[in-house]
């Protein structure tokens, strides 16, 4: 059982991607070496160079934003106000407030600083001081893997020509390992490339993908008489940018206050969020359990429509028992999405039980008005 720091590599997205980054990098020096020898040219030397120093810094940017971490917000934080309580949301489970920009992530089972997502690939949230090692791992991995596929497909071409090898003819199972390291190094390039966009569009608004989401959701909830909501971190570009990437990747600040543009304040942005949830809560609809769910992604027993249907989220799917309450706030054609109300007597401390369940499971409940002549 893994203790300890290793407890953050246990885990198959580290593993997966320390495998991923080791098969690359042994492959393309083993064919670099091969189809171009570093001591036969300057140009060769400099690939090499470059590409060992790139997977290098994809390795070193790796372990630091799993060891470095996103920054957790102490539990039963408070603001130094107490008067500052009203504007922010408190969190049952760290029994403390949330700090502006910070969030409660149920699979670190804490609240994260500046959270933007939380990750599979590093086992934890890309927050507030790991956001710059985690943007510079994507980079160094993209740009390391650009290399491999030039240096990859060139030795797959020199092998396949009708022309004499200058080195002895490799076996089968080394041109497999070849090929599909260029399949590695394509995908990486094309997934990671396209998640290395959204980082460096989210630093250079300064906003995470969590505050874009309730920028989105602003749009809807105001009319034309309101007034709009502003987000309050972005003050330009260059200085957005000076807040992330830094050249040792220490991150601005202590997570707690941000500068903010003229005419917002430090909770500017849980305002709106408290007003969101406000809301959220008056559309809430209460619905009554008459099928057991299972808390199965891929659940059998409640249609055909259901099955087919599964939901692109890494949102969780709840067990219910027959009779249960669950206060609904999202639905779907298949799926609703509520909290289990807590039962007399659980504690008001417990963790709270909310997720999606199959709409075939439940019942609104109805709650019939009183008329007085």
């Amino acid at each position: 059982m893994c203790v300890g720091p290793l407890k953050k590599i246990c885990h198959w997205g580290p593993l997966s991607a320390l495998a991923t980054i080791k098969i690359i990098t042994l492959m393309t020096i083993h064919c670099s070496r091969q189809w171009w020898p570093p001591q036969d040219s300057v140009p060769a030397a400099a690939s090499f160079l470059l590409f060992f120093t790139l997977s290098g810094l994809t390795l070193f940017h790796f372990i630091s934003a799993i060891f470095e971490g996103p920054g957790y917000l102490a539990l039963k934080w408070m603001p130094e106000k107490a008067s500052d309580m009203q504007y922010l949301q408190y969190c049952i489970v760290c029994q403390g407030y949330k700090a502006p920009r910070s969030h409660h992530c149920r699979k670190c089972d804490r609240c994260v600083m500046k959270m933007d997502h939380h990750c599979p690939w590093i086992n934890t949230c890309v927050g507030h001081y790991n956001h710059g090692h985690f943007t510079a791992f994507l980079a160094s991995a993209v740009g390391g893997c650009c290399v491999a596929c030039v240096i990859l497909i060139s030795w797959v071409a020199t092998v396949l020509s009708l022309r004499p090898l200058p080195f002895p003819p490799p076996t089968v199972y080394t041109l497999i390992l070849v090929v599909f390291s260029i399949g590695l190094s394509i995908g990486v390039v094309l997934a990671v490339g396209m998640l290395l966009y959204f980082q460096i569009l989210a630093i250079v608004r300064n906003r995470t993908e969590i505050e874009d989401w309730i920028l989105e959701k602003s749009r809807y909830r105001r009319d034309d008489t309101d007034a709009k909501y502003v987000h309050p971190y972005s003050k330009g570009w260059r200085f957005n940018i000076s807040q992330v990437l830094t050249w040792d990747c220490t991150p601005v600040g202590d997570g707690i206050t941000w500068p903010v543009i003229d005419g917002c304040d430090q909770y500017t942005l849980t305002r709106e969020q408290l007003a969101q949830k406000l809301e959220k809560q008056k559309r809430a609809r209460k619905y009554r359990i008459i099928k057991a769910a299972s808390g199965s992604k891929f659940p059998i027993g409640h249609g055909f429509g259901v099955f087919f249907h599964p939901l692109c989220t890494d949102e969780p799917r709840i067990k219910l028992d027959i009779d249960d309450i669950v206060i609904v706030t999202r639905w779907k054609k298949y799926w609703l999405f509520g909290e289990k109300e807590r039962k007399e007597g659980e504690e008001t401390k417990s963790k709270r039980i909310r997720g999606w369940l199959p709409r075939p499971c439940a019942v609104e409940i109805i709650e019939k008005s009183v008329w007085f002549r």
